[in-house]
């Protein structure tokens, strides 16, 4: 029935839902009423919107509603709206006024009110993006961690209490020029250097030393490490030098939590001492006074992700930004670092030739040198049985394993599995041969080439070696130390460690004697930086050894890097290098990008690459065993480097916008 004021009469449930949908129509006007509504000041904010599309590649001005204006600050997290959905991002600036002609769109909300990006990495961001052809998205995502909003609410306490007092640098006793580089970066100074360190130098406690020289500076110190086991060392040399509560480190395997709260610290100020692996070049250190970088050489400091920058060419970036010291160490010298010294950006600090005297003998045993059916040369037994009951020894082994190959007894022909064409290996002593592919067993193997049924192994994984060892000094304690079971540390009485390269275990004291096999499996790799890798490899197991320690190495005498290696001359094998790769226009001489994809794609790209007069374009070529992506190579003279970043870029900006199947584009990729 009809009511009195001729409105029709509603059912109270319906009555209701009508004044729910009423309230939340006002609640809607109001809401859209309080965004249409700017902040008083800079009402203008530029947003970098996380989006992977190279041609959105640039900040968008969004309205700042009223009710955000103190949330909204630079380096805060965002959502806004972006062609129909939310999207993250964060604010870069805040503006008075837009260049839009239009009407902006007002942000949807923020996200945090936490600045977690500062200005100087939005700079350091978009320089990272140029030089590698990149976008500043995918920069960000390697610079910022993800939110941890139970971490984010909590405050981050200063440290609690002065420094420690500036010790005498023991580490850096012997290393020329080393005390006028502290001296200058404790004074406020900025010095540059390229560090060759000695055999048996204690490199985590200078490093942990030039740390605190600019901490003393009243600035911060940002040290890059390869990997984790390297970030344990430091952190404890960081430690003994600074005391409790100065540095933090940043590892990705930290955990969420914990790698956002000593990101906050950073952030925030509370700590000015940072320390971590490749993704910690990013940190925003306040006041940074000092990058450094250990063993710059390794291939875990070249990022996976697009856009592949390299952890020891991001800190140069920083440098030169920030106007802050830099110091490039290691045992090794790559040929980047050797360049930093050609074109004088940096000094050399590296030890006197009596002090390399002093500190280490190398020898080298030929692989020939050997008794009936033995393994190794008379040389190198004689190193285990006068060193090993002095203290631990080091045998560095190139692969992991029992027998990771095997081979024709008499024809030496390669071992090969019956079902699927794949290597065959032995994984103990007592099971029979297996298929590294397939893992189908081979008990009754027969020789295709020959019909002999008897096995050899070439190569010998660790432990193997260490089983042989074993038995040739039974009254030795025999370790192993690869794959998934490394030590960190092994004790200072009689012993012989067997490890593979980069997994060799900390000796308390160092080692008594280091004894490199297999020598010539690390110079037979196809690569660019093979007999770089090698050596790099060697000097950082040869450096293991305490003063006066005894180095042999298993191979051929008259190869330029094991000369190096018993000079110990990384410095003259990297000149060496330089001259020949600029002879072949190679990097750093020159500067050099890839393009991998399909055939279609890696085609068009080359089609609209705008490249610079002089550019070379090598390639195509097929990548991989499938055949179904090709690679080109395009190299351009070092002085033309910006202008290649620049238009490889664009392409991917065109490309983007076009909708076109992607492409891989790597500058001055770490391995060929």
């Amino acid at each position: 029935m009809p009511r009195s004021d001729g409105e029709p009469e509603m059912l109270p449930g319906l009555r209701a839902t009508v004044a729910d949908s009423r309230a939340k129509a006002a609640a809607t006007r109001r809401r859209k009423a309080a965004e249409a509504e700017p902040a008083a000041t800079d009402p203008v904010a530029r947003v970098l919107v996380d989006l992977p599309l190279a041609h959105l590649d640039r900040p968008f001005d969004y309205l700042v509603p009223a009710h955000d204006a103190d949330a909204a600050v630079s380096g805060a997290r965002v959502k806004v709206r972006f062609a129909g959905q939310d999207v993250d991002g964060f604010v870069v600036e805040r503006v008075a006024a837009s260049d839009h002609g239009g009407r902006l769109s007002p942000l949807r909300r923020v996200v945090s009110a936490e600045p977690v990006l500062l200005p100087e990495i939005v700079t350091l961001a978009g320089a990272v993006a140029e030089r590698w052809a990149g976008s500043r998205a995918d920069v960000l995502r390697l610079a910022v961690p993800p939110r941890h909003a139970t971490t984010e609410a909590k405050p981050s306490p200063p440290p609690t209490g002065p420094p420690a007092a500036r010790r005498e640098p023991v580490a850096w006793a012997g290393h020329d020029h080393a005390e006028a580089f502290l001296g200058h970066l404790a004074e406020g100074g900025s010095p540059r250097a390229v560090w060759a360190a000695a055999p048996a130098t204690d490199w985590p406690a200078a490093l942990a030393d030039a740390a605190a020289a600019a901490y003393a500076s009243g600035r911060g110190a940002l040290l890059v490490v390869p990997d984790r086991r390297d970030v344990a060392r430091v952190d404890a040399a960081l430690t003994a030098v600074l005391g409790e509560g100065h540095h933090v480190t940043l590892t990705a395997d930290a955990g969420p939590a914990a790698r956002y709260r000593d990101f906050l610290a950073v952030a925030r100020g509370a700590r000015r001492v940072v320390l971590g692996t490749r993704a910690a070049v990013f940190a925003p250190v306040h006041d940074l006074g000092l990058v450094a970088v250990w063993d710059d050489g390794d291939d875990l400091l070249a990022e996976p992700r697009a856009p592949y920058p390299h952890a020891r060419e991001v800190l140069l970036l920083r440098a030169e930004q920030e106007g802050c010291a830099a110091l490039v160490g290691g045992f090794a010298r790559s040929v980047e670092a050797q360049q930093l010294l050609r074109a004088g950006w940096a000094r050399e600090i590296a030890a006197s030739r009596a002090t390399l005297r002093g500190r280490v003998q190398v020898s080298v045993a030929e692989a020939g040198e050997r008794e009936h059916g033995a393994r190794l040369p008379r040389a190198a037994y004689d190193l285990l049985r006068t060193a090993a009951p002095q203290g631990p020894v080091l045998v560095q082994t190139p692969r992991s394993g029992y027998a990771p190959s095997l081979a024709c007894e008499r024809c030496r022909t390669p071992a090969r599995c019956a079902t699927c064409a794949g290597p065959l290996a032995l994984t103990t002593a007592t099971q029979p041969p297996a298929c590294r592919w397939c893992g189908t067993t081979a008990p009754g193997w027969t020789c295709a080439a020959c019909g002999h049924r008897g096995l050899r192994a070439p190569v010998l994984g660790e432990t193997r070696t260490a089983e042989e060892l074993g038995r040739a000094h039974p009254g030795i304690p025999v370790l192993t130390s690869a794959g998934d079971q490394v030590r960190s540390t092994v004790p200072d009485r009689p012993s012989i460690v067997v490890a593979t390269p980069g997994a060799e275990p900390v000796a308390e004291g160092g080692y008594t004697a280091v004894l490199l096999l297999d020598t010539w499996l690390h110079l037979a790799r196809a690569d660019l930086r093979a007999e770089e890798e090698a050596l790099r490899r060697w000097v950082d197991a040869a450096g293991a050894v305490r003063p006066g320690g005894r180095v042999v190495a298993v191979g051929a005498a008259d190869h330029p890097a094991l000369q190096a290696l018993v000079r110990w001359d990384p410095a003259g094998f990297a000149e060496r290098e330089a001259a020949q790769r600029a002879e072949a226009h190679l990097p750093p001489a020159s500067r050099l990008a890839t393009v991998t994809g399909t055939p279609g794609a890696v085609d068009d790209v080359l089609t609209l690459l705008a490249a610079p007069d002089g550019t070379e374009v090598l390639g195509p070529v097929p990548v991989g065993d499938e055949g179904d992506e090709v690679r080109a190579v395009v190299r351009v003279p070092r002085r033309l480097g910006v202008e290649l970043s620049a238009s490889l870029a664009e392409v991917q900006r065109v490309r983007s916008a076009r909708k076109l199947e992607a492409v891989r584009v790597q500058v001055d990729p770490f391995s060929l």
